[in-house]
């Protein structure tokens, strides 16, 4: 599959994330757009994985830098669990062990497809600082080895002013459940 945009498409998602970037700068006090927008045109398979982002329904957006890497960290900030990565399971092995009524893919599945990570706990709960997100979905999150191997994994959401983490089957999908990924550029 070919992973880099056409120039128009380049041109009109750069555009879109430059608007969202000056109309949401709490999330990311002190950053300069032009220095993030010149590091994202340097890697055209970043910018290929920040549209499928924004083409799921992420809407994503610059939550901070990485002054070791050196590196923008763009995480979906879309109200909800984004739209197009919902009633999904949590992985591949999921997926696989579900008999009957499968969901169409899996989080960690669709993750690796699009170039991004699944948010861990830690990075969930930064997010969260940064504005009220999942007040009426849940997003599945990266989970610890020794949960998955037991058949578990986790998701988190908020409600009530407070962010939750929760456990459930891998293998369940439910229709207000989704991911939200992060991406470093």
């Amino acid at each position: 599959m070919k992973k880099k945009l056409s120039p128009a498409q380049s041109k009109e998602l750069l555009d879109t994330l430059a608007l969202r970037f000056e109309k949401n700068m709490a999330r990311h006090k002190g950053l300069d757009w032009s220095k993030v927008q010149a590091k994202i045109e340097k890697s055209p398979e970043k910018l290929w994985s920040l549209n499928e982002m924004q083409n799921s329904g992420g809407e994503p957006d610059v939550v901070g830098f990485d002054k070791k890497t050196s590196e923008y960290i763009f995480m979906d900030c879309a109200a909800e669990s984004p739209k197009e990565r919902r009633s999904i399971c949590y992985d591949h092995q999921a997926l696989e062990s579900r008999k009957e009524n499968k969901p169409a893919n899996s989080a960690v599945e669709m993750a690796s497809e699009m170039g991004i990570e699944l948010l861990t706990e830690e990075q969930y709960r930064e997010l969260q600082q940064l504005g009220k997100f999942d007040l009426k979905t849940s997003s599945w999150i990266q989970t610890p080895a020794p949960i998955r191997k037991l058949g578990g994994a986790l998701f988190c959401d908020r409600r009530y002013d407070t962010v939750f983490l929760y456990h459930n089957g891998a293998e369940s999908y439910y229709a207000a459940r989704g991911f939200r990924g992060v991406l470093k550029v």
